[in-house]
């Protein structure tokens, strides 16, 4: 896990390149606040290098959310440093000092919002003309607004506050001013990821502002608004007047799907952005707004001049004419911009810290927590204090264009006298749309809705920290799963070495195993040789003895024959004797020679049969090794194939258990999301109650020297009507006196005193009906009216909680939804997963099978023509097949001295055509070839016939084995019959 830097360490050289070593105390003077917002303030600078104003945002990276709010600081630096274009803001450096950050842009004349009047669409178009074109360049902005696009003093547009944009990540991030948010920015959490669309919709919601002079919704409390957008439809401008141009761009950008929107580059090419316009429209609207300003700051120095001077005697007040007459003079120089209608909309600070760092106020005069820093422009002095504000007459100054834009007009034109003065442009004098007592009132407006600021921040706060949760548990399974895919691996890769290993071993075994029964078969031929040479020699040895008894034995029988006849001369005797001699000694040499060829004829002949017999031997050596060696490879195979199960199962496995953590991560997020909804409506719910109540009760309050006024009123108004009917009882009294003679005069004055007296009482009795009837109605309509507020209030939370509820169930279906979807697209991955295991496990099986079945067919056919040509050479060389391959079991029992006794049961069932050794027991998948007849036992043993691959991989073939020599396979049949 990386280290968290420290906020406010420099030590990475990366970081401390991005901020400037000097003292920003010591660089910029004259600071002068014109703007506040969550993150903090604007101020109104001037560099005392150049002597250039500038506006510098103070970012404090100290209290709650440290590392955060550094972070977000060192995305804003990095981000504006990347970007230049002639409708993005100028960023000029950045410093730092005591845990605060000093961001220094471009001071330009004001924001959209600061206008006046309503955008007309032909402004609406030039604004969005250069709004689409730096949106190009960014991409991703993420907090359009009329608070964010400044406007110069000729007419150039200009996007600021980069902070939602410098946020690296377009996914998942819940960043933005809520009444311009796009309905997937709101549900970034829940529904997955957003791109650079949302700017679009944001737009177009800029366009209803623009035109309204207030975004849609804006009369609802902030939180409804961001459930309101995320499941109504979309908005649309209210009025008829407006221009089906200016109508089809503002629903193009309000689809609600975001595939359906277009991108800045399309809006470029749309119809109402490319209608021929004059380039001087906005500084037209630019200049009535500040003529009208100008009207509203002469009224508010008039009504201050009234309070400091209320004495037309007075020295002071004998200069205020004098005075009076600057902002009259000043006329057509002055800077000073006060947006009135500023209180309708909600522009963020143009080069505030981050969009999600600024809170929205729900209340319509409370609005202002987000206002844009006030850009400077050429005009007067104005002196602010309190709510006062004091206009200087300025000397008066040529506004020089800047380099981008060369060809605007100049707002004021001063005389030739003054030409030298340019360079000093926004150099000396101090203008702001923006009046003292609005900054003052923004204040104390941001210090009064710190609660709601906090709430709408805290939220903000717990879905970007409920996404990094989300975001580290996938992370984290992610390498789980990894490491767990590494590890199965690994595994089979040593299985596989491991199977290479022992089959390479199996393999040298054959080797020296052929190589050791090679010279075991040249030594018994050897051997079997010599014993039949020996045998012959033996037998060589008693022929000639028993010829040498036989010729002895003839020799005296024909002495005998002669001594018995003695009438044979001697001579003839002699001469017969040895004819006889003769005769019986070529005999014996014809005997003897016969003798020799026999045994050089049989053992020639049976050389020749021990020959083949050892040819058979090999061969089936050869059979058996082979059988060993495919049956091996079977078996790993199938090891391999059951591994490779086993691990589709475990990885199969760990998907489901991790996909269950991520829902269930993703429910319980929501599940908090949607409690601390309910929980912060609630909270709005008892402060709007709470504040009706206040009210209430200053109302209460209030009422008595309500009813004090009012009861002086009637008094009053009853007290004239006395006095009028005195002036009329003393005229009545003066004419009857005149008319009347004196001696009914007592009487007369009796009666109209009296007549007077019932009047007045009369008139009393009216006067307390009057005050009773006045005090039962005030107080009824005060009930009635607190009562109707109260109805009123309870209806909207009543709403407002409704809608929350619909949103939350929305989500939670949607939640659903989406899992229940997850958890398809798992399981159909899964089974083609499957599906393709199982594919490459058969077609492993089916090419192991053929290669098995190869290399039976070719070990085969190859014994089979070395059997056939060692049978032709045998049939060259005289020696028939039948002869060689047939043996009668008497002769096997004449074995050489020292064979081995297996030799000849197994030659016999070779012979007499037994089962002999175990079948191959995979299958080949047909005949393993037929063999030559004079093959003999041969042909026996490698009869063809259908091999059978078994499913346990050839364990049955593991417990064959043979002999340790290859003798004892190998039977003497050697007998002595030359016949």
């Amino acid at each position: 896990m990386p280290n968290v830097v420290r906020a406010g360490s420099l030590k990475d050289p990366e970081i401390a390149e991005l901020f400037f070593k000097e003292d920003p105390e010591k660089l910029f003077v004259d600071l002068r606040e014109i703007g506040h917002g969550s993150f903090g303030a604007v101020y109104f600078a001037r560099d005392v290098r150049t002597s250039e104003v500038v506006a510098i945002k103070k970012m404090s990276y100290s209290g709650k959310q440290t590392n955060e709010k550094w972070q977000d600081i060192i995305k804003e630096v990095k981000f504006l440093q990347r970007i230049k274009h002639p409708n993005s803001i100028e960023y000029k450096g950045c410093y730092l000092r005591e845990h605060t950050a000093w961001l220094v842009m471009e001071y330009c004349l004001g924001s959209a919002s600061d206008v006046l009047e309503a955008f007309l669409s032909i402004h609406s178009a030039h604004v969005v003309l250069y709004v689409l074109k730096a949106l190009c360049l960014v991409h991703s902005y993420r907090d359009i607004k009329a608070g964010n696009i400044l406007l110069t003093e000729p007419g150039q547009v200009k996007l600021a506050d980069f902070g939602s944009a410098s946020i690296a990540s377009p996914a998942n991030s819940f960043v933005g001013t809520p009444y311009w948010m796009a309905p997937e920015v709101i549900l970034a959490m829940d529904e997955g990821q957003y791109d650079g669309k949302v700017d679009i919709w944001s737009l177009g919601i800029t366009c209803i502002e623009l035109a309204e002079r207030k975004p849609p919704l804006f009369n609802m409390n902030a939180m409804s608004a961001l459930y309101h957008i995320a499941q109504n439809e979309s908005p649309t401008l209210q009025s008829s007047e407006w221009t089906d141009y200016f109508r089809n761009f503002v629903d193009s950008c309000l689809q609600k799907l975001p595939h359906d929107r277009p991108t800045s580059e399309e809006l470029l090419q749309h119809a109402f952005v490319l209608r021929e316009r004059a380039e001087s429209v906005l500084m037209d609207l630019i200049q009535r707004t500040k003529d009208a300003v100008r009207e509203l700051d002469n009224l508010q120095y008039r009504k201050m001049k009234k309070i400091l001077f209320p004495e037309a005697h007075n020295g002071p007040a004998a200069e205020a004419p004098e005075e009076e007459e600057e902002p009259e003079h000043s006329a057509g120089r002055t800077g000073t911009v006060n947006s009135v209608g500023s209180s309708q909309s909600i522009p963020s600070m143009s080069i505030s810290a981050s969009s999600q760092s600024s809170s929205v106020n729900s209340l319509p005069d409370a609005t202002e927590d987000n206002k844009s820093e006030l850009d400077l422009m050429e005009g007067e002095h104005t002196i602010m204090s309190n709510n006062s504000v004091i206009h200087i007459k300025p000397e008066e100054e040529i506004y020089q264009e800047d380099s981008e834009s060369p060809s605007q007009p100049s707002e004021a034109q001063s005389p030739p006298a003054q030409t030298p003065r340019r360079q000093y442009r926004n150099r000396e004098h101090f203008a702001t749309l923006r009046t003292a007592s609005l900054v003052t009132r923004q204040i104390q407006e941001h210090e009064q809705d710190s609660e709601l600021r906090e709430q709408m921040s805290g939220y903000k706060r717990m879905r970007r920290q409920h996404q990094k949760q989300l975001l580290a548990l996938e992370n984290k399974l992610k390498a789980e799963m990894d490491e767990h895919r590494l590890k199965l691996d690994k595994e089979l890769e040593s299985q596989r070495s491991s199977f290479t290993a022992e089959m390479d071993k199996l393999i040298k075994k054959h080797q020296a195993t052929m190589e050791k029964d090679a010279k075991t078969f040249a030594s018994d031929e050897k051997k079997f040789q010599q014993h039949i040479q020996s045998q012959q020699k033996k037998e060589l040895s008693s022929f000639l003895e028993s010829q040498k008894r036989e010729y002895k034995l003839r020799k005296e029988q024909l002495k005998e024959e002669l001594n018995e006849n003695q009438s044979t001369p001697k001579k003839e005797k002699q001469e017969w004797l040895s004819k006889q001699k003769e005769n019986i000694q070529h005999f014996q040499a014809e005997e003897e020679a016969n003798l020799l060829r026999r045994q050089r004829q049989y053992l020639e002949l049976e050389c020749r049969r021990f020959k083949r017999r050892i040819l058979i031997a090999r061969h089936n050596v050869e059979q058996d090794l082979v059988r060993e060696e495919l049956n091996k490879r079977q078996t790993q195979k199938d090891l391999e194939h059951a591994m490779l199960l086993r691990h589709h199962e475990s990885m199969q496995e760990l998907e489901f258990r991790h996909l269950n953590t991520i829902q269930k991560m993703r429910a319980e997020l929501i599940r908090l999301q949607h409690q601390t909804e309910l929980n912060n409506q609630m909270e709005y719910n008892k402060r709007r109650e709470r504040e009706l109540r206040r009210k209430h009760v200053m109302e209460v309050r209030q009422q008595p020297k309500s009813l004090k006024s009012k009861e002086l009123q009637i008094k009053k108004q009853f007290q004239d009507t006395c006095k009028i009917q005195t002036r009329q009882y003393k005229a009545l009294r003066n004419h009857l006196l005149e008319n009347t003679p004196k001696s009914d005069h007592k009487t007369m004055l009796k009666r109209l005193k009296e007549e007077q007296t019932r009047k007045l009482a009369i008139l009393a009795e009216q006067y307390d009906h009057s005050i009773n009837d006045m005090l039962s109605t005030q107080a009824l309509r005060l009930d009635e009216a607190q009562e109707a507020e109260c109805q009123v209030l309870r209806m909207q939370l009543q709403q407002e909680l409704e809608l929350l509820n619909a949103y939350q169930s929305k989500i939670k279906m949607q939640t659903e939804a989406q899992q229940e979807r997850e958890r398809k697209e798992l399981e159909q991955r899964v089974s083609l997963r499957r599906a393709l295991l199982e594919q490459k496990i058969e077609e492993e099986m089916l090419s192991l099978q053929n290669e098995r079945s190869e290399r039976i067919r070719s070990l085969l056919e190859r014994q089979a023509r070395e059997i056939e040509a060692f049978d032709s050479e045998s049939m060259r060389l005289g020696f028939s097949n039948m002869v060689l391959a047939n043996i009668s079991p008497e002769g096997l029992s004449h074995s050489f001295p020292g064979a081995p006794a297996s030799w000849a049961p197994h030659h016999y069932h070779s012979s007499q055509g037994g089962v002999g050794p175990p079948q191959w027991n995979h299958a080949s998948g047909g005949p393993l070839g037929a063999m030559p007849k004079s093959s003999g036992s041969m042909v026996m043993r490698n009869s063809p016939q259908a091999l059978r691959r078994t499913t346990s991989g050839g364990h049955s073939e593991q417990s064959m084995s043979r002999s340790t020599s290859i003798t004892s396979q190998i039977s003497n049949s050697s007998h002595l019959s030359y016949t």
